[in-house]
């Protein structure tokens, strides 16, 4: 075994071992001829200059001071619709001092003259482009390293931080891409064949006329249910899931709100028609308890997952999401609810808050190309005056950008809240909710019209036949999604 200062050399690298000098004195990671072949061909081309911005959109991504002086003034140039030529850059960079700076009009000349074809200008920008990532890859390590050894340091928000950074970086690598109509055609005229077979993308909420009016939940949308408190939106929400669950589709729950086990009794009871308020005061009968432990095996084998940490950021959310995307093809996420999500910047004022998270909720559901289904409360304006008047997009509470962010807006409401239970029966509305689609980005909105079986905190859909009443449609849907 050989060995190094009389102890033996494993081979197994030590994790807490600092890292060797050698490493730390390199130059940063960089590459001169191709930032010279990129200035080059673009003083060679100039119409290059709107490839070479699609991949370099910062001079910073120059290593080089001078090259970063020559790359803006270029792109100011180019930005100003002026003409870009060898004379033209010199008499902009003399008149803001910065000619010397840069190496004078020989280095200039030098440049002109580094590429006869300009034809790969956008394949060295890549390059300037990879190692200006790896160069903030390192700032971004050390400041973590530097931040892990100071002795406040709390590691939840420099995990936190970590991330935010990490993820910043990997939406920098991404270049955007514009598709010709002949691609984007055959891309619909797909969609189209998997519609007339009855498989269009997204997900079934389990609910006929719901599902009749949105067409589903579809990747890559933002889909916001909110309602006054005690109507059933996280009732609602949690059907959903459980539905969607029981077609075999991953379904992550994010509980911010419940515990998980508050969350698992209700599905028990959803799902066995058994009274919840029976199952928290152990008054159940034999038959009821052998019920309840049959439903427990069967939901145990359906693919939903819940957390219930609180506390929870957009980025910690994404982290879990991203995971079970990976590992188990992730299908819908559910988040209950937004105001409980902690922002990353506390100091910022609330609707700034709120709107930041809201728009990082609609890239989650575009990246990981699943809807979010994330559930909101109303402003308490919702509650005054008459108190049966329906919810609008403006009670949102705390935001209007969840409104804009949002593809889809529900609105859960229950008229029988608003009034005795003789008026609710005398009136048809007794057991019944109604779905208010407010918002719909694509499509049309209007009101879809469920049955809610409160001791039981179950939706069911409505039967045509069954309109004066839901009894007999819950004895015969009650199981209709296991």
């Amino acid at each position: 075994m050989s060995t190094e200062y009389g102890k033996p050399k494993n081979s197994r690298k030590n994790l807490f071992a600092p890292l060797e000098p050698s490493v730390l004195e390199k130059a940063p990671p960089h590459d001169s001829d191709a930032e010279k072949a990129v200035l080059g061909a673009l003083l060679r081309e100039p119409e290059l200059c709107d490839e070479v911005v699609m991949v370099l959109r910062d001079p910073d991504d120059f290593y080089h001071d001078a090259h970063k002086r020559i790359f803006s003034h270029l792109m100011k140039m180019r930005s100003d619709n002026s003409k870009i030529d060898l004379l033209l850059l010199v008499n902009s960079l003399k008149s803001s001092d910065e000619l010397e700076h840069v190496g004078g009009q020989a280095y200039l000349g030098e440049l002109l003259e580094f590429v006869p074809i300009a034809a790969h200008a956008e394949h060295y920008a890549k390059i300037v482009k990879d190692k200006a990532t790896l160069r903030k890859l390192i700032h971004t390590s050390s400041e973590a390293v530097r931040d892990a050894y100071a002795p406040d340091t709390q590691t939840k928000d420099l995990l936190n931080r970590a991330a935010s950074e990490m993820n910043q970086l990997c939406e920098t690598q991404t270049v955007n891409q514009v598709t010709d109509m002949e691609a984007l055609m055959m891309e619909a005229s797909v969609y189209l064949d998997r519609n007339s077979e009855g498989l269009v993308e997204g997900v079934k909420t389990g609910f006929t006329d719901l599902d009749h009016l949105i067409g589903g939940l579809h990747p890559n949308e933002l889909i916001i249910l909110a309602a006054r408190p005690s109507m059933g939106k996280t009732a609602l929400a949690m059907n959903i899931a459980e539905n969607v669950a029981a077609a075999n589709q991953t379904v992550l729950f994010v509980s911010l709100e419940m515990a998980k086990i508050e969350l698992a009794l209700r599905l028990l009871s959803s799902h066995t028609q058994v009274d919840s308020y029976k199952i928290r005061r152990n008054m159940l009968s034999n038959d009821e308890r052998g019920k309840l432990f049959d439903a427990a095996n069967v939901l145990g084998s359906v693919p939903m997952h819940i957390d219930d940490t609180p506390s929870r950021t957009v980025m910690e959310i994404s982290a879990v999401a991203r995971r079970l995307k990976r590992q188990q093809d992730l299908q819908l996420l559910v988040i209950d609810y937004i105001g409980l999500i902690t922002p990353e910047n506390l100091n910022e004022p609330r609707q700034e808050q709120v709107a930041k998270i809201a728009r990082q909720l609609k890239l989650l559901a575009r990246e990981l190309h699943i809807p979010v289904l994330c559930l909101s409360q109303l402003n308490r304006q919702a509650d005054s005056g008459r108190k049966e008047e329906r919810p609008r997009l403006s009670q949102l509470r705390e935001s209007g950008a969840i409104e804009q962010d949002a593809d889809v807006v529900m609105f859960v409401n229950r008229p029988e809240m608003y009034m005795s239970r003789e008026d609710a029966d005398a009136k048809g509305f007794s057991g019944r909710a109604e779905i208010i689609v407010a918002k719909q980005r694509n499509g049309a909105i209007d009101d879809v019209q469920l049955v809610f079986h409160k001791e039981c905190t179950r939706f069911l859909n409505l039967a045509k036949h069954h309109e004066q009443g839901y009894a007999e449609d819950f004895g015969e849907h009650g199981d209709e999604s296991f």
